[in-house]
């Protein structure tokens, strides 16, 4: 099993990502930011994600990736993209009409949409823990709006 939490000074490998995750989605909404003051920002968000697009398959290359595909993961995969889109086109634009303080911030709270979707269709456990997360995130994103 993997460990959940930090153990003999080792990072949980979960964490580590999270935090890559993090940082790289800060710089990616900061020079998005500056790309869609500098050009139209449905332009920006298209090379945003055509150079994401070559440098992930450059990693898959030069990785130990699987090329088998299946059905469903093509499905989920091809959705998974249309909503990164409607997400970048959403932020590009939104960093254009406000801050990105506000933009940025709000947009970090996907995790609600994601742990909503995991409950309902795929069936995760909504502890307390959850739910009380869920409520505190919803409480800052009226706070941050005042």
């Amino acid at each position: 099993m993997e460990p959940t939490h930090l153990e003999g000074g080792q990072m949980n490998a979960a964490v580590l990502f999270g935090l890559g995750t993090m940082i790289a989605w800060g710089f990616w909404i900061a020079f998005g930011n500056v790309a869609s003051s500098t050009m139209d920002p449905e332009t920006a968000a298209f090379v945003s994600y055509a150079a994401a697009t070559v440098v992930t398959g450059i990693y898959v290359v030069v990785s130990d990736a699987s090329s088998v595909v299946t059905n469903r993961g093509m499905m989920f995969a091809g959705a998974a993209g249309v909503a990164a889109a409607v997400g970048v086109v959403s932020t590009f634009v939104g960093v254009t009409v406000g801050p990105t303080s506000i933009v940025s911030t709000i947009g970090g709270m996907y995790f609600i949409t994601a742990a909503v979707i995991g409950v309902i269709a795929f069936g995760e456990s909504m502890t307390l823990t959850k739910a009380a997360g869920i409520g505190l995130a919803l409480i800052a994103i009226v706070v941050i709006n005042q």
